[in-house]
């Protein structure tokens, strides 16, 4: 997994001060980030508040660990169907 440089927290700070008025190339020199950073965060945390950030982060891991047990039926229920045909 990759670690991150910075938190959701500071990613959200970084941001808002685009919205204070500061040049994006003098922000990106700054912390030491791609401009594609840049825009990749705003489009993912662009108008969020850090709470709005935090939730969004259980949210994710919360599907994470659903998908992980949606799939892991998956194998169960097929390897039950390959017993099933296979002592037919």
């Amino acid at each position: 997994m990759k670690i991150n440089r910075f938190t959701e927290e500071q990613i959200i700070g970084i941001l808002k001060l685009q919205e204070q008025g500061m040049k994006v190339s003098d922000i990106i020199r700054q912390y030491g980030i791609a401009e594609q950073t840049f825009y990749r965060w705003k489009s993912k945390y662009g108008g969020m508040e850090v709470s709005d950030a935090k939730r969004l982060k259980q949210l994710e891991e919360e599907n994470r660990r659903l998908k992980q047990l949606v799939g892991e039926q998956a194998l169960d229920i097929r390897g039950l169907k390959y017993i099933i045909e296979k002592n037919r």
